[in-house]
């Protein structure tokens, strides 16, 4: 039986199926990954990147912050793909529970997903840092200000998206592990599970089926079911 097969019986097997997806999900609809050759960690700027997505960086170089923000995080113009796309009907059909995810583009609501925890935040969802006013993604991406302002008391808005020496959303973790600990299926597909602490999620898996598809090996593959090498697209359309 190959890989595609048995991934195919594990699903139809499962009632309780847990997704937790990395970059990868989203590459194949045109959204550059963080850490491949040509990802956003390895093209140059004024600073690196580590250094622009972190909170005091945000706070110290507002301008900076924004210029990339803008120039390289609006997925507002991104579709989801066909594994967006999958796992939104296997939730329809009951048998998918959760999604939780490390990407901050929206693509799995925009397919129609509905329980999704997003570890990182979202884009699509903006504050005023002095009144917390909310905004939508508009604000920021079709702003002509350099750094975007509430038009309420003028104070500037911050993405919801966590930043490097920001921590996790409480209530968001929460509704992860749950999830994940409760599950009898865990598909982890699209990340090197290197980023923590979203990756040690996967320790509160106890259930039956750990499923990992990655293009490349993780620290994780001796532990798992099935293990595929290869593409999502290919893996999700399939099924």
């Amino acid at each position: 039986m190959g890989e595609y097969d048995t991934f195919k019986n594990i699903i139809d097997e499962s009632n309780n199926i847990v997704f937790f997806g990395g970059a990868g999900v989203s590459t194949e609809s045109g959204i550059p990954d963080f850490r491949s050759k040509d990802g956003l960690y390895n093209q140059k700027y004024k600073y690196p990147p580590e250094t622009i997505l972190s909170h005091t960086f945000f706070v110290n170089e507002t301008k900076e912050f924004y210029k990339f923000y803008k120039d390289k995080l609006d997925a507002t113009k991104y579709e989801p793909n066909i594994t967006h796309i999958k796992l939104a009907e296997l939730e329809r059909e009951g048998k998918l529970k959760a999604v939780v995810t490390q990407n901050i583009d929206g693509l799995h609501q925009k397919a129609g997903s509905k329980n999704v925890f997003e570890l990182h935040g979202s884009i699509y969802r903006n504050y005023c840092t002095q009144c917390k006013k909310f905004f939508g993604p508009e604000a920021i991406f079709e702003s002509t200000n350099e750094i975007p302002a509430c038009d309420v008391c003028g104070g500037t808005i911050k993405p919801d998206v966590v930043l490097y020496e920001e921590g996790l959303d409480d209530d968001t973790v929460t509704g992860a592990i749950k999830a994940i600990s409760s599950c009898d299926t865990l598909i982890v597909a699209g990340t090197s599970l290197t980023v923590y602490p979203a990756s040690g999620l996967i320790r509160y898996f106890n259930g039956k089926n750990l499923v990992l598809i990655n293009r490349d090996s993780t620290s994780y593959d001796n532990m798992a079911t099935l293990v595929i090498h290869d593409s999502l697209g290919k893996v999700f359309g399939s099924i």
